[in-house]
C-alpha cells in the first residue's frame, strides 16, 4: 500500500467519516482556509489513481468513496513508524512515548487493561 502525503491523508480522513461525499462536501469538512475546488479535486483523482478511491457518477458530477479502509491504513502507517523509528520494536515505541509524555504507570496499565479487553 502507498503512502500518502498529508494532503492526501487529511482528505482521506474525510471520506472516512463521510463514507461517500463530492468535492463540494469535502470542502465543507476541511478547516479553513478553505483549498480552492481545483485543488481537492486532483488531489481525490490522485487518491483514485493511487487505488485509495473510486467513484460513482451522480448527475453531472461524481460521488467519490473510500477503497481502503482506515484501520488498514492506519495499520500500515503505524508499521511504517514503528519500522522506520523504533527498528521494527513496538516496545521501544511505547517506551518512548511514555518517556517524552511523562505517562504514569497507572497511565499504562490502563491502557493494556483496555487493550486485552478488545482481543478475543
Amino acid at each position: 500500500m502507498k503512502q500518502l502525503t498529508k494532503a492526501e491523508e487529511e482528505v482521506m480522513q474525510i471520506l472516512w467519516q463521510l463514507e461517500k461525499a463530492n468535492v463540494a462536501a469535502m470542502i465543507e469538512e476541511l478547516p479553513e482556509p478553505k483549498p480552492a475546488y481545483n485543488t481537492v479535486s486532483t488531489i481525490v483523482r490522485i487518491l483514485e489513481s493511487k487505488g485509495f478511491v473510486d467513484h460513482e457518477q451522480e448527475g453531472r458530477g461524481h460521488l467519490y468513496f473510500p477503497l481502503v479502509k482506515k484501520g488498514d491504513y492506519s495499520n500500515q502507517s503505524i508499521n511504517k513508524l514503528v519500522d522506520g523509528y523504533f527498528q521494527g520494536s513496538f516496545k521501544s515505541m511505547v517506551s518512548f512515548f511514555m518517556k517524552k509524555n511523562d505517562m504514569s504507570l497507572s497511565e499504562l496499565e490502563s491502557i493494556l487493561k483496555d487493550i486485552k479487553k478488545d482481543k478475543p
